[in-house]
């Protein structure tokens, strides 16, 4: 492909002699690493905002109640613990003592009742949740309780999930923010604080150690533990330009890539003082997202004969190149090799492209050239790919395709819209989901086919519903898996989206950081620098 080809090129220039670093300016006396996300930062609303370059800037500003551990167990973490009644309808939480946010104040029980109202309303197991509300109070300044119709046994791992909408805590006049409408305060109460007056959106995010951070006693692990931040200062670099982002990180301009494209990747491997490894086992699902409410998606016949056209593996090889090692065609929803993967009614996205039969079904279906507005975020490389592929295949079919190269924070405001195609709406867009949201409903996002209150997209499907409702309340595995082979049949069938592999992707540092670990996102505390 043309991108690849002019990828290599960069890598060629960069083998050769490095490409011009971006001169950043070095703050003096502190301990500063320099890292580049995946994308530039839009905002800090964990809530309003799914990006998961939101969530990864999230977890160092605000804290939650309870944090996934690396063996995927919610544990406590802004809260001391709880107590559960008999009959498992009211949930007792109290707070740890001494928690602060970020402007002094003490986090109260009635911050953290405000923070979970909020998240309730946007999040999947939330809306769950509050359908069996009868009350969430609080009792005094450290407790708060969750008074329920009926019992909800995976409270918990609701509370401490790690995809978005992520439930974190944040002084009760923020919260009371409506949910849909994204927050411009960033007051946190965890172990970094947000340098709003350092922020240049498309340039650079800083974050600085809260000295008042009271860390718990046991080891960090994922999200739970004792988040113990050992630089003074974070710095997040927007470096849309892989060849200067491997430049950077040879030369030491920046200390850590979250996540370096395939092509550059072995030659960062020779670099000398450079590390590189897979930055997660559990790898990524990519994601192409149809609006279900807008012409010409609308029609299920239509969502087909793309299911029809598009290539798993083409994805893959543009995304991550030709090692078959760190990429699987996946015709599912759920992630390859954990104990809920089905392919049940996937039979669509398997086999050769048949082409000529989804253009039978565009015909069948009455298509006439409407317009496919495709939002590609041009500044991501996966999304990027994902894009140039699409656009290739649903031009074969006779789409007419109307690519739309942006920025990432661009789409994630414009995917939020409703209104038709000629009103600015939109058709397509492209995402990826971290491997660990998929191995079951709780977390995903993705596969929800609840209409307004789903992801953008927004399927609608009472039959998936009442399958995931049906996993929820399996009483064993057996069970479970019974429950997610109907999800994943209907959810073909109605196309909720389409998934376009399983991939890993690699992260690589300097060897003068310390501590960076495997996990599913990008972790800060327990890293230190030389």
């Amino acid at each position: 492909m043309q991108r690849r080809d002019l990828l290599l090129s960069a890598g060629a220039m960069l083998a050769g002699s490095r490409l011009a670093a971006p001169g950043l300016a070095r703050a003096q006396g502190s301990k500063v690493l320099r890292f580049v996300p995946q994308a530039d930062l839009p905002n800090l609303d964990a809530v309003a905002g799914t990006q998961l370059v939101v969530r990864n800037a999230s977890l160092m500003v605000f804290d939650m109640l309870y944090g996934l551990d690396a063996q995927q167990q919610p544990k406590p973490q802004m809260a001391e613990g709880h107590d559960v009644s008999d009959d498992g309808r009211t949930w007792t939480f109290r707070l740890r003592p001494g928690l602060k946010f970020h402007d002094g104040e003490a986090v109260l029980a009635k911050d953290a009742v405000a923070s979970i109202r909020r998240w309730m309303v946007r999040d999947n197991m939330g809306q769950m949740i509050q359908s069996r509300l009868d009350a969430l109070e609080a009792v005094d300044d450290r407790t708060f309780r969750f008074r329920l119709k009926a019992p909800f046994p995976k409270l918990l791992y609701a509370l401490g999930k790690s995809n978005t909408p992520l439930l974190v805590i944040m002084p009760e006049r923020i919260a009371k923010i409506d949910p849909f409408t994204q927050i411009t305060e960033y007051v946190g109460s965890g172990p970094m604080r947000f340098k709003r007056d350092e922020w240049m959106a498309g340039s650079r995010a800083v974050f600085e150690r809260f000295t008042d951070y009271q860390p718990r006693q046991e080891a960090a692990s994922w999200l739970s533990g004792g988040k113990r931040m050992l630089v003074d200062r974070v710095e997040w670099i927007t470096m849309p330009d892989p060849g200067t982002a491997a430049s950077a990180l040879q030369s030491g301009e920046i200390d850590w890539w979250e996540n370096p494209i395939a092509d550059l990747v072995p030659l960062l491997k020779r670099a000398r003082g450079i590390s590189v490894d897979i930055a997660d086992p559990l790898g990524n699902v990519g994601a192409m997202r149809l609006n279900h409410l807008q012409a010409p998606f609308n029609n299920k016949l239509i969502r087909q004969a793309v299911q029809l056209a598009v290539s798993q593996e083409d994805y893959m090889r543009a995304i991550v190149g030709d090692d078959e090692t760190l990429w699987k065609p996946m015709p599912s929803f759920f992630t390859p090799g954990t104990e809920l993967y089905t392919e049940a009614g996937a039979e669509r996205l398997k086999g050769p492209r048949q082409y000529d039969r989804a253009r039978e079904m565009l015909k069948q279906a009455g298509y006439n050239g409407e317009k496919v507005a495709m939002l590609v975020a041009a500044d991501v490389p996966i999304t990027k790919a994902q894009g140039d592929v699409t656009a290739d295949a649903l031009s074969r079919i006779g789409m007419n395709v109307d690519y739309q190269s942006l920025d990432w924070g661009t789409v994630g405001s414009r995917r939020t819209s409703k209104k038709p195609v000629d009103e600015g709406g939109w058709s397509i867009f492209f995402s990826w989901h971290s491997g660990i949201d998929c191995i079951n409903p709780a977390p995903y996002k993705g596969v929800s086919a609840s209409g307004d209150k789903a992801w953008f997209g927004w399927p609608t499907s009472d039959e998936v519903e009442q399958h995931i409702a049906a996993w929820y309340d399996a009483p064993d595995l057996a069970a479970e898996k019974k429950a997610i082979e109907a999800v994943n049949r209907v959810g073909m069938d109605i196309v909720t989206f389409i998934p376009t592999g399983f991939f890993m992707g690699h992260t690589a540092w300097r060897n003068s950081v310390k501590g960076i670990s495997q996990a599913p996102f990008p972790l800060f505390w327990d890293v230190e620098k030389a």
